[in-house]
């Protein structure tokens, strides 16, 4: 499974592709930040922002996308742009048929170092020996879009499994009530 990890901001954007699957060790593809200019009007910085996500859709064809879940900070002008930046990455997803998975940051930190409450130097540290790298990527929001791919691969795919079943489940007593409506509307036929 390649996932796109995407830690959204509107002046620095991380994004972080990985190659993996539940139980292995995955191995990172790309990283990179995109980065916008404060003096730009925001629509403009958006625009930026999609073009570059599209570019890294296009060129490493993720199988999914993870991006960070916003949650309420005490600068609501930050959470504003972040949560742009990451209605962007999901539009972009969206209209290519990629499933988007949020993370929250909390469960981003456990899968990754096993605490939640992990500062960033942790995760960076984590991120680096679970990837094999020779040094932490920089800056943060880089090595946070990794964890974001990393988390997804390792809960992701065992989260799809589940949903899939559910599926099949479902369906299944989806046809089992047809069937079952049929057989009594032939018995009570005159």
């Amino acid at each position: 499974m390649r996932v796109l990890g995407i830690d959204p901001g509107l002046t620095r954007c991380g994004l972080g592709v990985v190659d993996g699957r539940p139980g292995q060790p995955p191995t990172m593809v790309a990283v990179g930040v995109v980065r916008t200019h404060a003096e730009l009007e925001t629509a403009r910085r958006l625009v930026q922002i999609e073009a570059a996500i599209e570019e890294w859709v296009v060129e490493h064809k993720p199988d999914a996308v993870a991006v960070e879940r916003v949650f309420a900070q005490h600068n609501v002008q930050t959470v504003m742009g972040t949560a742009q930046a990451a209605g962007i990455a999901m539009l972009v997803a969206a209209r290519r048929g990629i499933p988007v998975a949020l993370h929250t940051p909390s469960e981003v930190k456990a899968a990754i170092t096993g605490s939640g409450r992990a500062g960033k130097d942790q995760v960076g540290a984590m991120v680096t020996r679970i990837l094999q790298l020779a040094e932490a990527p920089r800056p943060a929001d880089a090595a946070d879009a990794l964890a974001l791919a990393i988390c997804h691969v390792w809960r992701g795919g065992t989260t799809a499994r589940m949903d899939a079943a559910v599926q099949a489940a479902t369906a299944q007593a989806a046809r089992q009530r047809r069937a079952y409506s049929l057989a009594r509307r032939k018995e009570t036929a005159p």
